[in-house]
């Protein structure tokens, strides 16, 4: 018998689980077969009873941090309507190079994906959607590197990592993109979703959960 690859899994009942995804983890599987490794994947072999996708959110391959997952229809609609509806409170923790000047401020920007060059998006005042973030210096570091907890209150695809790079944003890519930055496939982004809080799908009850970033001071 084929063993389960591993999940870490902080909490799970018959409803939902929630999950702290390693970087380098694909969310949902993704097209050939060389890209089925993800939680999604891993998460029907640990749990073979739960519906065929119980992904309600999704984070970057490369990023790490905290998911929730629906295990049932009625967890999943219920989950995906409080994303949808703004709802569900998350927190990111990055590590920026270079130094942010200001302390802290909100970021509102419309981007929208670039067909030649998929997945990267770009910057268009005029068709891309509006992604906004709040965000907060935490400390400088040694190698003019800044870490700083963002709350993106929209969840576009790359919202975090364009926020942070471009120059109508804080104009410092997050340490290893190599996206929007000069990372390399050897350095591991560090965007790490660190706090994460939504309704429990079956009892209403306000659950919280927090994560701590590896390249960090804790969860915010």
């Amino acid at each position: 018998m084929i063993e389960p690859l591993p999940l870490h899994i902080l909490y799970q009942d018959e409803f939902l689980t929630v999950i702290d995804k390693p970087g380098g983890l694909l969310s949902v599987p993704g097209r050939g077969l060389d890209k089925q490794d993800s939680v999604v994947s891993r998460l029907q072999q640990m749990v073979p009873w739960c519906i065929e996708q119980p992904a309600v959110h999704r984070l970057d391959m490369d990023t790490s941090g905290l998911m929730v997952l629906g295990l049932t229809r009625e967890a999943h609609r219920h989950l995906s309507a409080q994303f949808a509806e703004r709802r569900v409170a998350k927190k990111y923790l990055a590590l920026l190079e270079g130094i942010v000047p200001m302390e802290s401020g909100e970021i509102t920007l419309s981007f929208r994906l670039d067909p030649e060059r998929r997945p990267y998006q770009v910057y268009d005042p005029v068709q891309g959607k509006i992604g906004i973030s709040r965000w907060r210096k935490l400390e400088v570091r040694e190698g003019r590197r800044t870490l700083v907890a963002f709350t993106p209150l929209t969840g576009r695809t790359h919202q975090l990592r364009l926020h942070a790079s471009h120059p109508l944003g804080l104009g410092c890519p997050i340490v290893g993109d190599r996206l929007y930055g000069s990372g390399c496939s050897e350095e591991p982004l560090l965007l790490h979703a660190t706090w994460l809080q939504f309704d429990h799908p079956k009892t209403g009850q306000k659950m919280d959960f927090c994560s701590t970033a590896p390249f960090g001071r804790g969860a915010l």
